[in-house]
């Protein structure tokens, strides 16, 4: 639900295919909600320590803005990748792209490096709050760019200020004050409200707010490819630095991977500190830097530290599914039991009031979650990724999960 009725697929074409429309259309302000997570950290004897919260706000647009957003995301997508293979930059660039690959495959790319490198240093480092920080000017900037342009046409500009100058609503305030369940918002029909209650409550409430000076928001059909487009120039000077120092650089969204045979790797990573910084406004998160030393020796390949990179962790002898990883599913696999529990007990209740028997919880829908069974899940997903690396270690990791599926149940 949004606050304009769903279009058509015909119809958004012959709107967004015009743009003397779309440099006129009026975009409504986006819906937006938080996603909380919680890490925990441990400290060197496996014990508890520090419980840390993150709070990632996404934001979805109105139908019809949201293709719009969808087709120039598309337009944009074309030309950036014809600039990706003339710099020589289609295979450093990993996120937001039909490659047809995986996690499992950008991993193992950059596990293959490592091992054939030997003796190598591999530094992994993560730009702080990267939606939230990118700079209005050098998108503008980066985007004429790609489309060979020294400024913008009037339809691309009103997509970037849609993007840039963008409004929103708070999903809860607005559902308390239109009187929506958040928990079934479909009863209330198929639009949040009509424009005259946009005009009068919605805007003459105050519910409206605008983004920063900075910043793009999550969630928008066109956000994952602006991202791309703001770093392009970082990448070609990247690689350009890897080229000649005889490294290897990757970059899935905001989390960058070089890996270097030199032990000049402390001036080579400053330089990229000050390069983002001076350069793209943006800043490397220090305190999640991992710095990881592989050395070949005659028994095989060892490192100081493992090296975790798109959800899995290599040692220079195994490559293993990140234990917070594992942690995180079976949490959600025991909520997961437990509200098929409480499900299961409301039925059973309206049975006996019918005179009926009781049933067990539904299994079948925790097996295709949970288990082998499905098609697409965690379990899935880890063998299938065992099954490239040929890791019977992270066979291992999975082989429990099971057995505590089976306990979950029976409890």
């Amino acid at each position: 639900m949004h606050f304009d009725l769903p279009v058509g697929v015909d119809t958004a074409r012959r709107y967004v295919t015009q743009p003397g429309k779309v440099a006129k259309h009026a975009f409504y302000p986006l819906i937006r909600f938080n996603i909380v997570t919680y890490k925990i950290k441990k400290d060197e004897f496996g014990l508890v320590g520090e419980r840390k919260i993150k709070t990632r706000e996404i934001s979805y647009a109105a139908h019809l803005d949201s293709h719009v957003y969808a087709y120039y995301a598309s337009l944009i997508s074309d030309a950036y990748e014809k600039k990706l293979k003339e710099f020589g930059l289609g295979s450093s660039v990993l996120a937001f792209r039909s490659l047809g690959e995986s996690n499992i495959d950008f991993a193992k790319r950059a596990f293959d490096e490592i091992r054939r490198r030997g003796s190598c240093i591999a530094i992994a480092l993560d730009v702080k709050g990267f939606f939230d920080t990118l700079d209005h000017a050098i998108l503008k900037r980066q985007w004429a760019a790609v489309l060979d342009s020294n400024s913008l046409p009037p339809d691309h500009f009103s997509v970037y200020k849609a993007l840039t100058s963008f409004a929103w609503v708070d999903r809860s305030s607005l559902y308390g004050k239109l009187g929506i369940s958040e928990n079934n918002p479909k009863a209330s029909g198929l639009r949040v409200c009509n424009a005259e209650t946009f005009r009068d409550v919605v805007r003459g409430s105050g519910l409206i707010n605008t983004g920063g000076p900075k910043g793009i928001p999550q969630g928008t059909p066109i956000s994952a490819i602006a991202s791309n487009v703001y770093m392009l120039e970082f990448d070609k000077e990247i690689s350009a630095l890897m080229a000649r120092l005889g490294g290897y650089y990757l970059r899935y969204c905001d989390d960058i991977l070089i890996i270097l045979d030199k032990d000049d790797d402390r001036k080579t990573e400053n330089a990229i500190y000050d390069l983002i910084k001076n350069n793209y406004k943006l800043e490397i998160n220090s305190d999640k830097t991992e710095r990881s030393v592989f050395r070949k020796r005659a028994n095989g390949q060892f490192s100081n530290r493992p090296l975790q990179y798109l959800g899995f962790t290599y040692d220079g002898q195994r490559v293993l599914i990140r234990s917070a990883a594992l942690a995180k599913f079976s949490n959600r696999m025991k909520r997961g039991v437990r509200l098929a529990k409480l499900t299961a007990k409301s039925r059973n209740k309206s049975r006996s009031a019918l005179g009926l028997g009781e049933r067990g919880i539904f299994k079948r829908k925790l097996y295709t979650r949970y288990s082998m069974v499905g098609g697409r899940n965690f379990v899935t997903y880890g063998y299938r990724a065992a099954k490239t690396f040929s890791s019977e270690s992270i066979r291992r990791q999975l082989r429990p999960l099971w057995n505590r599926l089976q306990r979950e149940i029976e409890k």
